[in-house]
């Protein structure tokens, strides 16, 4: 251990432990913060909060909203994994909005595990085109019957509207161990590239839709899900230690609405480890995830990159969908470490690499780009370990921002 040996019980710590939920409820009691703090009632077994949300971010501008988390056990605390909900609504001055439903539950005994999500906004965002290496990539000259498309590596603004629906539901087969399916639906529609005096056919979304036989206006990637998973997590929320692997084989069909067939394989590996036994908020924390396409074409939204994780985390420092391609691949990692003795305030340290080809003239792994940051974390629930998290990160070609999000980023 790097720091003291005691340890320290879960229900000894949440007593001790003071969270945004209980400063709000203190205003509407007598009871101070304190002493609302040390009826920590353990056998609870539902946990609700809701808070309003403000936050900058250089996707979306100004945004405001409301954020709610949710937790329960489904059987025995001892051997059942805390059940999460999420629930979120925004919206900002760069005319975005958008409503997301997200869950993660365990029946008792960790028998079935349901994971699901539903997305549905309005969104813009700045495309730099395919790959990684250079500022902004374009797509590579190309004919098509009697029309030539010259190559354009520019920036467009390029606005959309979504709907996002998937669920996979896991048996576990042993300790640790489970196996799935699942459906993803996702629908992208009123796709305008706000490209001003440059014509639409230099736009990369509109050259890369053209090319592979999209239209370039309206597109759906709907497949099956066929899952493997291993999770040691203590919690899925803010775990402190062990391990998160899952691997996920998707077919996009046309019988189920995909406008074309593909075949992706999706990996994602996470380890925790805990750092101290009187502490266990000190976690040095590692994330794998990518997504590579073996067969076929997915729409240009569609493809893998920059915050295109199911909390659009991915990628600290860089605007969404910075960095995509067919194939992409990210890797991160974190130091987490408590602030105050009352556990209110925590803070992180990250660094980040992601590297994307365009199946062209960049490969995958050819280029990574960097990013860097540090971060404050507010206690949200200390019964479900739900975080709101503020982040400022930089990263290559002068990118920077701030990023708000609820729970760790992995």
């Amino acid at each position: 251990m790097l720091f003291a040996q005691k340890k320290v019980s879960i229900e000894d710590s949440l007593k001790t432990q003071l969270d945004a939920n209980t400063l709000l409820n203190s205003l509407f009691s007598k009871k101070s913060a304190t002493a609302r703090a040390d009826t920590t009632q353990p056998e609870k077994n539902f946990f609700w909060a809701v808070l309003p949300s403000a936050a900058y971010n250089p996707s979306v501008g100004f945004a405001i909203g409301a954020t709610s988390a949710a937790g329960k056990y489904f059987g025995d605390r001892h051997n059942t994994i805390l059940s999460i909900m999420n629930a979120a609504a925004y919206i900002s001055t760069n005319g975005l909005s958008t409503l997301e439903l997200k869950h993660n539950a365990f029946t008792s005994k960790n028998t079935w595990n349901l994971q699901g999500a539903l997305q549905v906004g309005k969104t813009i965002a700045k495309d730099n085109g395919l790959g990684t290496g250079r500022r902004s990539i374009g797509d590579g000259p190309f004919h098509m019957g009697d029309e030539h498309f010259d190559d354009n590596p520019d920036e467009f603004p390029i606005k959309y509207t979504y709907l996002k629906i998937n669920e996979r539901i896991y048996r576990k087969i042993t300790d640790h161990i489970y196996i799935g399916a699942g459906l993803s639906f996702n629908f992208y529609d009123n796709i305008n590239d706000d490209r001003k005096n440059i014509p639409i056919t230099s736009t990369h979304n509109y050259m890369y839709s053209i090319r592979k036989g999209y239209s370039p206006y309206s597109y759906n990637a709907n497949g099956i899900l066929v899952n493997f998973q291993y999770n040691s997590r203590d919690q899925p929320n803010r775990a402190f230690k062990g391990i998160y692997a899952d691997f996920i084989f998707r077919a996009n069909q046309g019988w189920l609405g995909s406008n074309h067939n593909a075949i992706q394989l999706k990996t994602e590996l996470r380890k925790y480890w805990s750092l101290s036994d009187t502490d266990p908020e000190h976690v040095l924390a590692f994330w794998h995830w990518a997504t590579y396409t073996v067969a076929g074409s997915v729409p240009y939204l569609e493809l893998p990159g920059t915050a295109s994780d199911a909390y659009g985390r991915i990628g600290r420092a860089f605007i969404i969908g910075r960095f995509k391609g067919p194939s992409f691949v990210y890797n991160e990692a974190e130091y987490r470490f408590p602030i105050t003795t009352n556990k209110l305030l925590s803070g992180v340290t990250f660094v980040n690499v992601e590297s994307a080809n365009n199946q062209r003239d960049i490969k995958l792994f050819r280029y990574w780009e960097p990013g860097a940051g540090a971060g404050l974390r507010l206690l949200f629930n200390k019964f479900t370990r739900s975080n709101m998290c503020f982040d400022y990160a930089r990263g290559a070609y002068g990118s920077s921002g701030f990023f708000l999000g609820v729970n760790e980023v992995f």
